[in-house]
């Protein structure tokens, strides 16, 4: 079902197609207006009681697929470095493995999917990145090793909580 929340993550996919314009201000404005969605959607959904299991994947699917568009954009026209680029995923590795976990021990049904502080962080810290590099400024390791710490947080964030509702 298409909520004013649910549009609001789609609208990510056509933001992330603005970076095929090699346009800085462009660009810019698309990152700023996907920070601005992700930071709002949420909102919408809990102020219009149109929170659903379908908009808990897709706010975290679209985020993931701008990132993921944008970093290939990038890397594309050497803005970035392939390792630089898999450093800020790196959260993503832990999803998996966490995936993996509740497929394994046969808690994915009765998993609530829900943002995790340390991922949202992680989201944050993306975008702000993904800023920066289109205006040219480069980071340093520490800048990108800090998203394998935020990644590995967000794991036992996962972890820990998946055992605190004892999910069955």
């Amino acid at each position: 079902m298409i909520t004013l929340s649910n549009a609001l993550s789609i609208i990510r996919i056509p933001l992330a197609l603005l970076f095929f314009w090699q346009n800085i201000y462009i660009r810019i404005i698309a990152i700023v207006l996907a920070m601005f969605t992700d930071s709002i959607d949420g909102y919408f959904a809990r102020k219009y009681k149109s929170a659903s299991k379908f908009g808990a994947y897709l706010d975290p699917a679209m985020d993931k697929f701008f990132v993921y568009f944008v970093l290939a954009i990038l890397l594309l026209e050497n803005q970035i470095l392939l390792w630089q680029s898999l450093a800020m995923i790196s959260r993503d590795f832990a999803l998996i493995i966490f995936g993996l976990y509740l497929g394994i021990t046969k808690k994915w049904a009765s998993y609530e999917v829900k943002a995790v502080r340390w991922g949202k962080v992680t989201t944050a810290m993306q975008f702000c990145i993904l800023i920066g590099v289109t205006l040219k400024f480069s980071f340093s390791f520490y800048v990108y090793s800090l998203f394998i710490v935020l990644g590995v947080l967000a794991f036992i964030e996962l972890i820990v909580g998946s055992f605190s509702k004892r999910a069955t």
